[in-house]
């Protein structure tokens, strides 16, 4: 059995009322009722802490549960389930429409415990099959965010330098293979002067001068990494705004990460472990008015 499903639910016999919620909320049919109590019988487990959060008389426990999940830097969270639909529905839409892309951060460092909260809520999302396979390197100065950045221009430049081979693009697209043609027609000249802004003038147009960075990657094993990683991704950036910091996703950092992997390595980062995000961070400096609207996209309803 793989040990992402190994069984880790432990049941207090004393305590269990036989109620049977726990049977009926289990996706794993881990656990039965037996002689009027529930019982560890399954072979396999989510650990997803469905049976835990249920349990009127708090009789379960799940030992492979990181027991600091929960326990934030800088507040004190109510452990007491949220009922469904007893959100103020209103607010919540307003911090999902008000979040917006910073492209202006102040010089201010974020603070370490802030960052720590922010990864602590990205690991609240849900996964694939409960997965929880990701991975979170935070850079937490200015000077890690430049080195990176730097990192990142190098290899653009030499993805340029191919770009720029007008043989090898066209030959490349006649057999079936456009994407460095593609790449010349919609970013070389983007790049090349934001390469060139970042050598000579030293501004900075991948990450905006942010003081802090999230990668977030997955171990091999997900079911679904890249869904699970862009979960992550979204509590984050939602709970920056309410946090009072602004954030951005840089995807051409994604880009060269993937594609040179010497600057994973000097990340830290295993060479085993793939990168779907990367959220610069920073404290905004730029005050909206409004809340906007968003393109117009296909729906379908059926």
């Amino acid at each position: 059995m793989s040990d992402k499903y190994e069984v880790a639910v432990v049941i207090d016999q004393n305590r269990c009322s036989g109620c049977g919620l726990c049977i009926k909320i289990c996706p794993s049919d881990t656990i039965s009722l037996k002689n009027g109590k529930a019982h560890v019988t399954g072979e396999s487990s989510l650990s997803c802490g469905h049976c835990m959060a249920i349990c009127p008389e708090s009789a379960i426990s799940i030992n492979s549960l990181d027991r600091n999940a929960i326990d934030f830097n800088t507040f004190d969270l109510n452990k007491k389930w949220l009922p469904y639909g007893t959100t103020d529905i209103n607010e919540l839409a307003q911090i999902i429409a008000s979040r917006r892309s910073c492209r202006n951060f102040k010089s201010s460092a974020v603070e370490r415990p802030l960052i720590e909260d922010l990864v602590r809520f990205g690991k609240l999302a849900p996964s694939g099959s409960n997965c929880q396979k990701w991975t979170f390197t935070c850079l937490t100065s200015r000077e890690q965010v430049v080195h990176l950045a730097i990192s990142i221009g190098s290899c653009y430049k030499k993805l340029n330098k191919m770009a720029n081979n007008v043989f090898l693009r066209y030959a490349l697209k006649a057999f079936g293979k456009p994407d460095l043609y593609n790449y010349y027609r919609d970013y070389y000249d983007k790049v090349n002067d934001a390469v060139h802004q970042m050598e000579n003038n030293g501004r900075d147009l991948l990450f905006h001068g942010a003081t802090a960075c999230i990668i977030i990657g997955s171990e091999p094993g997900a079911s679904c990494p890249g869904e699970d990683a862009l979960l992550a991704t979204q509590n984050i950036l939602l709970t920056a705004h309410a946090m009072g910091i602004g954030t951005c996703l840089i995807g051409f950092a994604v880009k060269a990460l993937v594609r040179d992997k010497s600057i994973q390595k000097r990340l830290g980062i295993p060479e085993q472990e793939t990168v779907y995000s990367v959220i610069a961070l920073g404290y905004p400096d730029e005050k909206y008015q409004r809340i906007t609207g968003r393109k117009v996209v296909i729906e379908r309803y059926l």
